[in-house]
């Protein structure tokens, strides 16, 4: 089941504020890779943010975003220039011979069984080229990352109609050596009632990691601890991987 916080078009709307352009240090890291492809699909692509910046810097190539949340597309259909799709890996089919496939913003994170996990490896090794790559970010599981997930660290901003919002994430069920589950509330004085989302998210790694990708048949080019490409260590907040389809 898709979160709220992704389904939902008023909270969608919401999330490039939440988030906005200046704080993403994940599309510095990506965007030149999606500029030097042919043909790049978006899984996750959430707004589409980062296919639409993609588009307006002049690339000429195949941009798929491919998303299951409904909140979230709507928002991205604002631009016709991509191609849009709703749906995720494993089901949305025809989308094949890319050159590249990113999950950006820890979508990784929502495949949260082995099963889903295992399942989606295997269709964006069936959505490459041969040689093509696959990019994407987990959180390091060692910087617990949660443990910042809490009510008394909100986050204030401006929805698009410059009104004022806060959210703030609380864990609902700790870490249990793979998955932790938590809350998004939103509250704001112009809303008639708060608004509330959960998510469960996986935490895989590096070892595990390497090995999944291994057997999905992907041969990993480079890891990154952090998105300056700092070295992979233990003390790292991220994990950050470029694989290559073998």
């Amino acid at each position: 089941m898709v979160d709220r916080l992704f389904s939902d078009l008023r909270l969608a709307s919401l999330y490039d504020a939440l988030c906005p352009r200046e704080t993403r240090a994940d599309f510095d890291f990506y965007l030149p890779m999606v500029m030097a492809a042919e043909a790049v699909l978006d899984v996750g692509c959430g707004t589409g943010a980062m296919l639409i910046e993609a588009r307006a810097a002049e690339h000429r190539g195949r941009l798929v975003g491919l998303d299951p949340a409904a909140g979230m597309l709507a928002v991205a259909r604002r631009c016709a220039e991509v191609e849009w799709v709703q749906g995720d890996l494993t089901s949305a089919d025809g989308l094949r011979a890319f050159d590249l496939i990113v999950m950006t913003g820890h979508a990784f994170q929502v495949l949260v069984g082995d099963e889903a996990l295992r399942a989606a490896l295997a269709a964006a090794h069936g959505a490459l080229k041969p040689g093509g790559r696959f990019a994407f970010e987990t959180r390091h599981p060692a910087a617990r990352a949660w443990e910042g997930w809490r009510a008394d660290h909100p986050i204030d901003f401006a929805d698009h109609h410059g009104q004022p919002v806060r959210m703030t994430r609380q864990v609902t069920q700790a870490f249990d050596g793979r998955t932790v589950s938590f809350s998004h509330t939103f509250t704001s004085p112009d809303w008639p009632a708060t608004e509330v989302s959960h998510s469960t998210l996986r935490f895989v790694g590096p070892e595990d990691l390497a090995n999944l990708l291994a057997e999905a048949g992907f041969a990993v080019e480079a890891r990154y601890g952090d998105w300056d490409r700092s070295p992979l260590t233990d003390a790292s907040p991220e994990i950050i991987v470029i694989a290559r389809r073998v």
